[in-house]
């Protein structure tokens, strides 16, 4: 290979490095692999390794921001070791928060998808309704399919939305939910804890007070 072809391929890749990144700063959500391959007109492989070289490269110069794969694409998103100076920014009371009972209905869906209303309701207890028609307002749940038994309840799950929101690229990447379950021994001590002491009364007069059984 001649010096001309060695600089010709590397005009090459630099083109490609440039616009992939242009495609991906002005993306409003992830971009995935195939649809930057058939832009860029390259291999998928091809584009799977610059956008590995990139966030490589982003990471050892120490920006404060990061090229991600979340929800099957490639998107530019803040580094975690600034999220403090981005809270402020973005938090900074102007954002409606999700309740307690969305938050909760929102895990109750993540987890045990695809899920019917009537089985999210038996989880918690209460009608789901109301909130989970404000999560797919928000485009973090929608109708995945019916249940093909009896019924044919309208079956839930989270969307792509949810999954940039988290920033992860699949359900699978979601923390284990025995990681925010008790231990066994944990659990023992608070049942030792709340149990209620039984007093047993002795029929006698000038006998010993009454005796506490635990």
């Amino acid at each position: 290979m001649t010096d001309n072809d060695d600089n010709q391929s590397g005009a090459i890749d630099a083109q490609l490095v440039r616009a992939l990144e242009a495609i991906i700063l002005v993306a409003s959500e992830p971009v995935s692999p195939e649809l930057l391959a058939q832009i860029l007109e390259q291999p998928i492989d091809v584009v799977t390794s610059l956008c590995e070289s990139l966030a490589s490269a982003y990471d050892d110069a120490g920006h404060g921001f990061q090229l991600v794969q979340v929800a099957g694409g490639y998107r530019y998103q803040s580094h975690p070791d600034v999220a403090a100076y981005v809270e402020r920014y973005i938090l900074d009371g102007q954002r409606a928060r999700l309740s307690g009972a969305a938050l909760e209905t929102l895990a109750i869906i993540a987890y045990k998808q695809p899920i019917s209303r009537a089985q999210v309701a038996a989880i918690r207890g209460v009608d789901p309704d109301g909130v989970m028609r404000t999560l797919q307002g928000r485009g973090y749940i929608d109708q995945v399919g019916r249940d093909p038994g009896p019924g044919q309840a309208v079956m839930w799950g989270t969307t792509p939305a949810f999954l940039e929101k988290l920033g992860i690229n699949s359900i699978a990447d979601l923390p284990a939910i025995a990681e925010f379950v008790p231990g066994a021994d944990v659990v023992e001590a608070l049942e030792e804890g709340l149990r209620i002491p039984h007093v047993v009364d002795v029929p006698t007069t000038d006998g010993p007070a009454p005796v506490t059984e635990l």
